[in-house]
């Protein structure tokens, strides 16, 4: 069995995957976040951006899912783009794509030709509908994706229709988070293998995953399969968000008795606690915890549940979020460049995380990249000009 490799640890890096070498193929959402997880953990991320400037035109220095990485910019319809790619493959751990199946195979820089270079490479690809099924090669986005799964369909009221949960649902958390998982689980394999393999993660997959306790609850008829009949769809009065006298909003969580006790009392209607249990009383508990929160402001509320087990919290504004006392003391939010944003997490006692650097601007660290990766000489040259998209098809969603 080949030699399992060990990570260097550079001096002055942090984390623990200080010393894992990751490239990522320049695309947008849930690919880019997941390498940007992946260096905010310590490894050194290349992303290889294309001519001609972000995917979502937006300011580079503001792209906070390029913290933390560097760039190098590449052609891949010149002669000696795959090439170069092939280049950070063969010195690579890792690379991360997210075109549709078989872009990345057209360009040359697929599994195949990848592992030919590097064996140990573990190749992650990052899709709405997964490499393969019907709908592989059709465009989407984070809606549509979720739409399939079921779990678009359990938010919302359901006189209503379904509420988008922006694309956190879909994209990051059944898929960035899904190819940042099976990334690790197969690092670990090429270490004790010394093979690498291709990742798939779809975030139809994902996001199937994610609901995996709502369906044993479905299995056990304990879950409705329609929206606003069931305990954590926001239909039962003591979990969902009540407006309050300033048209802001409170949530409430108090599920257990003790916790429900709790709030009932702070709210003032101690009286209709035992409706709890009675779901046929349901409309007019939710009535009566309605109009209560509508008798104050949401920070008089705010102050009335502070210090209390009553599992209640006000709905706070992306602005505000970073200056709630709680969050502060933690540190959950952080200010890089003048950019206030969150925070590395999950935290680590023996090798903590920072944000290191900002966005990396495209093509600005070539130079760095071919000392640090021994990349050959061909590739120290100025980067490629800005040119119109060259290969449109690697820009369409997922």
């Amino acid at each position: 069995m080949p030699e399992a490799k060990t990570p260097t640890r550079t001096p002055g890096t942090e984390g623990p995957l200080a010393g894992v070498r990751v490239v990522e193929l320049a695309g947008i959402g849930p690919g880019p976040f997941a390498a940007m997880f992946l260096a905010d953990l310590g490894a050194d991320v290349v992303r290889v951006d294309r001519p001609g400037g972000p995917g979502l035109g937006i300011d580079p220095a503001h792209d906070v899912t390029n913290r933390n990485k560097r760039s190098v910019v590449v052609d891949l319809k010149a002669p000696d783009g795959p090439a170069r790619v092939l280049d950070l493959a063969e010195r690579a751990d890792v690379l991360i794509e997210g075109y549709r199946p078989g872009v990345a195979e057209r360009l040359g820089v697929g599994p195949r030709d990848c592992h030919a270079r590097n064996p140990r490479l573990v190749y992650g690809r990052m899709t709405g509908w997964g490499q393969e099924g019907p709908l592989a090669r059709r465009a989407g986005h984070d809606i549509g994706y979720i739409a399939l799964t079921g779990t678009l369909g359990m938010t919302g009221a359901p006189d209503v229709p379904p509420a988008a949960p922006a694309n956190l649902l879909g994209d990051y958390a059944g898929g960035s988070l899904y190819l940042v998982v099976g990334i690790l689980a197969a690092l670990h394999h090429a270490r004790e293998d010394g093979t690498g393999q291709v990742v798939d993660a779809a975030i139809v997959d994902g996001t199937a995953h994610l609901s995996a306790m709502i369906h044993g609850m479905l299995a056990a008829g304990a879950w409705q399969d329609r929206r606003g009949a069931n305990l954590l769809d926001g239909s039962c009065p003591f979990y969902g968000t009540y407006e309050t006298a300033d048209g802001r909003y409170m949530a409430v969580g108090a599920l257990e008795p003790q916790f429900y006790a709790e709030f009932m009392r702070l709210l003032g209607i101690p009286d209709l606690a035992p409706a709890r249990d009675d779901p046929a009383r349901w409309p007019e508990l939710r009535a009566a915890v309605a109009a209560r929160f509508k008798s104050r402001t949401r920070d008089e509320w705010t102050a009335v549940f502070a210090d209390s087990d009553a599992c209640t919290a006000p709905v706070l504004s992306l602005r505000e979020a970073p200056h709630h006392p709680h969050l502060a003391a933690r540190s959950t939010f952080t200010e890089h460049d003048g950019i206030t944003q969150p925070a590395p997490a999950p935290r680590f006692s023996a090798t903590p995380t920072t944000v290191r650097t900002g966005p990396a601007l495209p093509g600005a660290d070539t130079e760095a990249v071919v000392r640090d990766w021994g990349l050959p000489r061909a590739w120290g040259g100025p980067a490629p000009a800005s040119l119109p998209n060259p290969n449109p098809a690697v820009h369409n969603p997922q």
